[in-house]
């Protein structure tokens, strides 16, 4: 039998931290070992009780979430952390800092009652949780595995006037790479920061991310990538038509749709129900993307848990089409691309660093009628 999963709860209200304790109560395989009132108090106990995983509140005095993170790094604690977040502006940002950090994921924390609070705080913790298991069970990865690389500093060219067009249904046999689509879920902001900033500013294709987040992370995500990518980075718009050079962020409960009007491929949103209990899904707009571009798409599969993306890729496949997968070593959750992998369906498996230059080979050489 496993033994249980060691938490430290870090909250400066007394209230959240008893909540957050009667939530994960009612988890299985689960132990409270002790609660910290802020992000100094949290290392402290870190340091003693050395705990499995860390519930973090985000907006705290003395140390807020992200400097309690980035002091824990330099320590070099291995203690994951859920953050925990309010639903603010403000909570947001410092939110994906930490994502951007290394934090395992995040929560919101809901609103409403104190009862229906916890049973929200259950579900979301008992989520993260499991995810985090299967985390620890796969094979030994740890923050060594994730590349240490320099931004590149190169200033973005103009926006780009050409618009991306497709007069007709791409063949299985037709050559060049037209659209490349990105799918992730837990780990991905981290992840996409070694993958997004290595793509050059005349990088020939659109790029597609479908990262599964909330409604407001998506688009701060996108700035914050805007601010650090050659190529220009924004949430998707509804109607806007997709061009090359440029990064569309699919928003947050949204599903990303695609449509030809004329020879231009435009984006429309909609809430159409959940597909994979995600919205937006990779399996979604992967789908639209082949039945317009055919063999013509590169799907990348990166970290994440559960199986979005699977579906996605088996039309992929079957039109010809391009799938990468991202390794074990260095998913923070080994499932979404273990599920396309073990299918057999990924053309290549690659650790992160790796992902950026071959998706740049790939796109060229299709684009001059090599295979890559």
């Amino acid at each position: 039998m496993n033994s249980p999963l060691r938490i430290l709860i870090v909250d400066d209200s007394a209230l959240y931290r008893q909540t957050i304790s009667a939530a994960l109560a009612q988890v299985e395989g689960v132990e409270v070992i002790g609660t910290a009132v802020n992000g100094e108090d949290a290392i402290k106990k870190t340091m003693q009780l050395n705990p499995d995983l860390l519930t973090l509140d985000v907006e705290m005095p003395v140390m807020n979430g992200i400097e309690t993170l980035r002091k824990m790094n330099s320590l070099r604690l291995t203690t994951r952390a859920i953050m925990v977040s309010s639903l603010t502006e403000a909570g947001a940002r410092v939110t994906l800092d930490a994502l951007f950090e290394g934090a395992f994921d995040f929560i919101t924390k809901p609103s409403g009652g104190l009862l229906s609070s916890r049973e929200k705080l259950r579900d979301a913790l008992a989520e993260k949780i499991v995810a985090y298991r299967t985390h620890q069970q796969e094979p030994s990865r740890s923050k060594a595995n994730i590349p240490n690389i320099p931004m590149p500093t190169a200033s973005k060219p103009l926006e780009r006037s050409g618009e991306l067009s497709f007069k007709h249904h791409a063949s299985v046999q037709s050559p060049g790479c037209r659209l490349v689509l990105i799918g992730l879920s837990t780990g991905g902001p981290q992840a996409l920061r070694h993958v997004l900033p290595r793509l050059d500013a005349d990088f020939p294709c659109p790029v597609i991310v479908i990262q599964h987040m909330p409604p407001d992370y998506t688009n701060m995500m996108a700035r914050r990538m805007n601010e650090e990518c050659l190529m220009q980075v924004s949430e998707a718009v509804d109607g806007e038509i997709i061009r090359p050079g440029h990064i569309y962020i699919a928003p947050g409960g949204y599903h990303l749709d695609l449509q030809r009007i004329g020879e231009n491929v435009v984006v429309k949103l909609n809430t159409d129900p959940l597909v994979n209990s995600c919205r937006p899904a990779v399996d979604y707009t992967l789908k639209r993307a082949i039945d317009l571009c055919g063999s013509r798409v590169l799907a990348v599969i990166m970290t994440g848990m559960g199986k979005d993306g699977l579906a996605g890729c088996e039309c992929a496949k079957s039109h010809g089409a391009t799938v990468y997968t991202q390794d074990a070593e260095t998913s923070a959750v080994y499932g979404m691309p273990r599920v396309v992998a073990e299918a057999g369906l990924a053309d290549r498996v690659l650790p992160l660093a790796k992902i950026a230059p071959a998706i740049t080979r790939h796109v060229h050489r299709s684009r001059m009628g090599a295979t890559s």
